[in-house]
């Protein structure tokens, strides 16, 4: 829990018996950013005290100052992974932001189908980029099983990524309480969930037949390079760079360019925009950017292999 303490200067969080000092919450920041590119401002401070007040109770420290010294001394490499997971938000629904999973199925499905007639191409490759528990790029392999129809005709694969190890695993695993399944219609629920029983009763399991188009991966999208050899349709990074500041929004945006494919898209949150921020996409709608054409860009060495 949370305590505050006031004085003539401030109200600022306790942890570990001790006052946040402006000295160790810049260190905090610092070493945030530098880890994941995420951007502090002063009034993360409560947010700080309860995510790492865990940590220190659990490392028996009694402060963030002797805590930042662990994380980055020789010792500390294996709690970074903790001080990530811990300073990560994931929020995310199923269906979240409807619109873009309409625009997969009604526009972006047929023009792959249209383009199959033309070259024989049939396949289909998406990036979840920061996809938290999961939520996101199921719906998308829902969507793409639905509007696609046979499905062994296509060669379709979904990366999906997080920089925190412990949503990775929970999406990775597929399980959910039935209430976070309810945005889903019914018959969709039935076609490619399996409802629990006994001590299962009250939650649910995406099917195999949908969990084996997504490949689950850690990915920061602060180091270089990304662990990918190919080139997409389209990239989710919904909800991400709202936690970034403008150079790092920049950079990530530059270099997803390079992993888009021409006139591919980039699917942003309703909250993000790409105004003054990249101009190797073009506006659409709701969020939705388009890739420009790319004369001469670097690509990934290996395309077909995710």
């Amino acid at each position: 829990m949370t305590v505050y303490v006031h004085d003539d200067m401030a109200i600022m969080p306790l942890v570990g018996g001790n006052a946040i000092s402006d000295e160790e919450f810049s260190l905090i920041q610092s070493l945030v950013k530098k880890q994941v590119g995420i951007a502090l401002s002063e009034h993360k401070r409560s947010l700080v005290a309860s995510r790492l007040g865990k940590r220190l109770r659990a490392l028996g420290l009694p402060s963030l100052r002797m805590y930042y010294d662990y994380l980055t001394g020789p010792d500390g490499t294996a709690e970074l992974e903790n001080f990530v997971n811990a300073m990560t938000t994931n929020k995310t629904d199923f269906y979240r932001e409807r619109v873009h999973f309409d625009f997969l199925e009604r526009e972006l499905v047929p023009a792959l189908k249209t383009r199959a007639v033309q070259t024989g191409e049939r396949k289909i490759r998406i990036w979840s980029a920061g996809c938290s528990t999961g939520e996101e790029p199921y719906t998308i392999a829902l969507t793409l099983c639905e509007a696609l129809g046979r499905m062994p005709a296509w060669d379709v694969r979904i990366l999906a990524s997080d920089v925190d190890t412990s949503v990775l695993s929970q999406a990775a695993a597929g399980i959910y309480p039935l209430e976070r399944v309810r945005e889903i219609p019914p018959a969709l629920r039935e076609r490619y969930f399996l409802r629990g029983t006994g001590s299962k009763a009250g939650l649910v399991k995406v099917k195999r037949e949908m969990q084996s188009l997504i490949t689950f991966r850690r990915i920061n999208l602060l180091e270089e390079p990304w662990p990918v050899r190919t080139v997409f349709d389209c990239i989710f990074c919904r909800n991400v760079i709202i936690y970034f500041d403008r150079p790092t929004q920049c950079r990530l945006m530059s270099r997803f360019a390079k992993y888009v494919k021409d006139d591919g898209y980039l699917f942003l949150g309703h909250s993000e925009s790409l105004h003054g921020v990249c101009d190797q996409f073009t506006f659409l709608r709701n969020t939705i950017y388009r890739r420009l054409p790319a004369h001469n860009a670097a690509r990934p060495a290996a395309e077909g292999r995710m």
